[in-house]
């Protein structure tokens, strides 16, 4: 997929130091891969496209300026890092159950500089920390986090702006959703679902045919 082709490329809107960032990230984290396995070998060709791009498109929307974001599952620090980049006035917390890429993401934030990103190594369900948004790229199913955001969501101080995502979990899913909504919302009744299709947002065919973000909203 070209660059060029994206209807919204969410590249296009970062200030240099940044894309500096994201670049050093990718460089980093490929060198990682070769001892951890952070992310399918047969993807780091692509790794611009199908990691930092499917992550940046939580970026569409703002998160207010202090929030505290958790990303469930964060593997390599995907979406956790980008987002961290990208929203430098936020806390986000990788959790990941495998204590190696936990480590991971510690040494990947401190050499990036990141101050703002920490990483928690332990089952989602044990984590004792609160946050305003959940994230989380092909992790569990919407039912089981869903169960971990309300665990450990707290109200933000003020409501967001119009241009901000509302408070709960932002999930990057694919394919046919329609049993794992149904799961969610027979175990909570009053649960609002939307969701984005990415290849409305991009323009774009193939990888992100039939990948969306779905939000999940008390």
């Amino acid at each position: 997929m070209l660059m060029d082709d994206l209807a919204w490329n969410p590249f296009e809107d970062l200030a240099a130091e940044q894309q500096e960032h994201l670049e050093a990230f990718q460089e980093q984290l490929l060198r990682f891969n070769q001892r951890v396995n952070l992310i399918s070998p047969e993807t780091e060709d692509e790794f611009r496209t199908r990691h930092l791009l499917h992550c940046l498109t939580l970026t569409v929307r703002d998160f207010p300026d202090g929030c505290t974001i958790v990303d469930w599952g964060t593997g390599g620090g995907l979406p956790a890092i980008p987002l961290a980049i990208c929203h430098p006035e936020g806390t986000v917390v990788g959790v990941d159950s495998v204590g190696k890429k936990a480590r991971a993401v510690r040494t990947l934030a401190r050499r990036l500089g990141l101050e703002t990103v920490y990483a928690w190594a332990g089952r989602a369900e044990r984590w004792k920390g609160t946050a305003h948004y959940s994230v989380s790229r092909a992790t569990a199913p919407l039912a089981t986090l869903w169960r971990w955001h309300r665990r450990v969501a707290v109200p933000l101080g003020d409501a967001p702006g119009d241009d901000a995502w509302p408070p709960g979990l932002l999930a990057l899913k694919g394919g046919d959703l329609s049993e794992e909504i149904a799961d969610l919302r027979a175990e909570d009744p009053d649960v609002t679902v939307d969701w984005h299709p990415l290849d409305e947002l991009l323009g774009a065919n193939g990888f992100f045919g039939e990948k969306k973000i779905v939000v999940v909203r008390s």
